[in-house]
């Protein structure tokens, strides 16, 4: 008979062990689960990222709806256990569901330790441990101004660069005289607190608060011991955390820092489990995600009739700021017994140092280069002697046997059972299992079947050369893509070739680069087009036949050969007499169809090709412009009403709109490129999906990008935050025209933004003052060409022939 197995908890934790347990044996349970907060299981590791703008909370999301569907898990969200009854082996939530168990796991997790400050019940004082927090994070965002953090460990950093990365100034007080001081020595320390420095967050250590500041019940600053006073809008306090025991006491489960389990995760009470951070174990309470993961995976078999032991961890960390690559794990402490080996490049900011006793690795730190951290783990793991290895330890597994040897002879070297992604806990012989198995040829494959680099991604090179080693030659991850079969080349050298040889024609380009054709073909001539039309503005003639029929004809066509017009209405903003020219349009030419698109304008279907001249002449009379709804070019852009209508408006959002799309029409860019405006955060025309979005906000403009909502669904990340429109449109262009230098052709910004990475965009257009000015310049001069409305020169005769039968057939009579 199916035993009932309920779960209190819904971390990574469980989750993780669930999978263990349906690998096991998927019909041992019926397994209900009761998940204190309202969502589903997401990976906690990546809440920084999503703080910082680089992922969204769907992107995390590690079991969605239909993974507990598929597994038949009955999840009850936002149902917080308030009562265990082990007479009756039931559980009952604060909603009034109550369930009954054979098994019970307890996954409550840990609860943030709050410092006792005067003020620290003010809104605005926050914790950073969950969702809600990173939502309450985020919102106080929106009024920019100054962030401090409390604390300047994992969280407390991670936090304060995504603050940073959001366009706040942020403080950091630390009350160790280095950052990190648990996990770091000293040297390591000072290095990471000098990295944090340059990117423009102010550290404090040695400090302690004393009274955190308010006005109206709302922070406004904190007190430190010493008198200093330090504006803030927002406080997080990231001091620490402790297991979340309180519901196991109310049974009378031992407990003493956290819930007290044995090697198998039993606790005191028969039948009754318990896993993760509320878990102490021999002594030792458990922060990091790998250690959770094993016991998750002891207590996956055991349910299942086996006899597993937990016998502890060693832990090791990595810190998840964008340009900082930090790894540590073991014992750094001075000793009379023990010995170091220490690796410094000052040039390259790279500091290596390892603590040796009796011939074996107990502590190791890396900063700034970090490829060996996995190697040196396994070593202090297994407590392998490395005596024989001594000379040359410091440099790394490439060098054992006195030279460097490839480093793909290194990963082929280090055993099945080595840890090769520490976020989730995957090993080895895990991953090339899954590739062998199911037959994986991609990254994006292996991390769907295995989970390895899905996370932070630190691991994904090892991943790599791990795929390189089970496919062989197949796999060639820097292997590039030639633009068609005509060429050798990608679409990389092509561009910068254009450039550096100064080619400015298609017959130019295709001597000079060796095309293996004479005239090319559809996919090559489209995008060697559009590469001269981007680098020589003012120079390069536009070649009519090297586009597709939508961009010849300047309509789009439909199933039926018929064409639809579109014109451009400024930020989706349009008149009366507009509106009747429309009309009059569609009742002179018998357009059967009018629909209003999701672009904030209107589309006219099933125009004859040989009318679109004329519909256009209508429309150009009435004072309508080529909306560009066919164009690898700027198509629209959306804006809501804003301040003036909308009672939450924070900017003139259509005003705004209205100026972009005068400013930015005619463009021409890698793949069609849509715009919007928003008043607020309430989001109204959906800026957070488009190629590049405004998210008006009282103190300026959040700049955002990347996203997508087509056939594939993708939020933005942000830019940054620009506190004047002539800022923001300065930001907008020249990362627009950072776009079109860059962007392969046919290239969505979103697929861009992943090639070129979110940082260094970020360096190009927020960091480097003069480089942004010179892309602002070059988009404005480009615009000087650009802006020449197509239909308008149609109906003046250009390209005449396009839109004329080529001949008119009909049946003679017989005689």
């Amino acid at each position: 008979m199916t035993q009932k197995l309920v779960i209190i908890g819904n971390g990574m934790s469980p989750g993780r062990m669930l999978e263990h347990l349906f690998e096991e044996d998927a019909s041992a349970y019926d397994v209900t689960i009761f998940n204190a907060e309202p969502r589903v299981n997401y990976n906690r590791l990546m809440l920084s990222p999503v703080l910082s703008g680089e992922k969204t909370y769907e992107d995390i999301i590690t079991h969605d709806d239909a993974w507990y569907d598929t597994n038949n898990v009955t999840l009850h969200k936002g149902a917080k256990v308030t009562e265990i009854n082990k007479t009756n082996k039931t559980v009952t939530s604060e909603t009034g569901i109550t369930a009954a168990y054979d098994k019970l796991i307890i996954a409550t997790g840990s609860t943030p330790f709050i410092i006792p400050l005067p003020g620290h019940d003010l809104e605005g004082v926050l914790v950073y441990r969950d969702l809600d927090d990173v939502d309450a994070m985020l919102k106080a965002t929106q009024s920019k101004g100054r962030a401090v953090v409390i604390g300047g460990g994992l969280l407390g950093l991670e936090a304060a660069a995504g603050f940073n990365a959001r366009g706040m100034d942020v403080t950091v007080l630390h009350l160790m005289p280095t950052l990190m001081e648990r996990q770091l020595d000293p040297a390591a320390g000072y290095l990471l607190e000098k990295a944090i420095k340059d990117k423009g967050i102010e550290v404090l250590t040695e400090v302690n608060s004393k009274e955190i500041l308010g006005k109206n019940g709302k922070v406004t600053g904190i007190k430190l011991d010493d008198g200093t006073v330090i504006d803030a809008k927002i406080i997080v306090m990231a001091v620490g955390i402790r297991p979340s025991a309180a519901l196991a006491q109310t049974i009378d489960i031992d407990c003493n820092r956290g819930i007290l389990v044995n090697d198998k995760m039993e606790t005191s009470e028969e039948d009754i489990y318990a896993l993760g951070e509320c878990v102490e174990h021999r002594g030792e309470c458990y922060g990091l995600v790998a250690p959770l993961y094993e016991m998750g995976k002891v207590l996956a078999k055991n349910l299942c009739g086996g006899d597993e032991e937990f016998t502890g961890s060693v832990t090791a960390t990595k810190l998840k700021v964008t340009g900082i690559d930090l790894f540590s794990a073991g014992d750094f402490a001075e000793s009379a017994d023990r010995e170091e080996i220490v690796l410094r490049d000052a040039t390259q900011g790279i500091y290596k140092r390892l603590v040796l006793k009796d011939n074996r690795i107990i502590g190791a730190v890396q900063f700034g280069e970090t490829s060996d951290g996995t190697w040196f783990f396994d070593l202090l793991k297994k407590q392998t002697d490395i005596s024989e290895m001594r000379d040359s330890l410091i440099f790394g597994q490439a060098y054992q046997g006195g030279a460097s040897l490839d480093p793909m002879q290194a990963v082929a070297a280090l055993p099945d059972d080595a840890e090769i992604c520490g976020c989730s806990g995957i090993c080895k012989s895990t991953i090339v299992t899954a590739i062998q198995d199911n037959n994986l040829t991609s990254l994006d494959e292996v991390r769907s079947h295995t989970k390895a680099s899905a996370s932070c991604g630190t691991c994904t090179g090892l991943v790599e050369q791990l795929m390189s080693l089970s496919l062989g030659d197949s796999y060639d991850p820097s292997k590039v893509a030639a633009v068609c079969p005509c060429t050798d080349l990608g679409h990389d050298d092509v561009r910068r070739l254009i450039k550096v040889k100064e080619l400015k024609s298609i017959p130019a380009v295709m001597q000079e680069l060796e095309w293996k054709t004479s005239c090319g073909c559809a996919k090559c001539r489209p995008a060697l087009n559009y590469y001269l039309v981007s680098d020589w503005p003012g120079e390069y003639e536009d070649d009519y036949q090297s586009r597709f029929i939508n961009e010849r004809v300047h309509a789009n066509i439909q199933k039926d050969g018929t064409y639809s017009v579109v014109p451009r209405m400024w930020g989706g903003m349009t008149t009366s007499d507009e509106l009747r020219a429309i009309a009059d349009v569609v009742d002179k030419f018998d357009i059967p169809a009018v629909k209003v698109t999701g672009g904030q304008r209107i589309d006219m279907l099933g125009v004859q090709k040989k009318d679109l001249p004329a519909v256009w002449a209508d429309l150009g009379d009435a004072g309508f412009v080529s909306g560009h709804a066919y164009a690898k070019g700027l198509r629209t852009v959306k804006t809501c009403v804003g301040t003036d209508w909308c009672r939450f408006g924070t900017q003139d959002s259509t005003g705004f709109g209205i100026r972009i799309e005068k400013f930015m029409w005619g463009s021409w860019t890698p793949a069609k490129l849509k715009l919007a405006v928003s008043g607020c955060p309430r989001n109204c025309s959906e800026a957070t999906c488009k190629d590049i979005g405004v998210i008006c906000v009282d103190s300026g403009y959040e700049i955002h990008f990347g996203g997508a909502a087509g056939l594939e669904i993708k939020g933005t990340e942000l830019l940054g935050h620009a506190t004047s429109e002539e800022e923001a449109l300065e930001y907008i262009a020249a990362l627009t025209q950072l776009y079109r230098e860059q962007g392969h052709y046919l290239e969505r910004i979103y697929k861009w933004l992943n090639r070129i990475g979110l940082e260094e965009i970020r360096r190009e257009i927020l960091n480097d003052h003069e480089g942004r000015k010179a892309l602002f310049g070059r988009f404005v001069y480009s615009q000087e060409f650009a802006q020449k409305d197509p239909w308008s020169e149609r109906v003046s005769g250009k390209d005449k022939h396009e839109f004329k039968p080529m001949a008119s057939f009909g049946l003679e009579a017989a005689e």
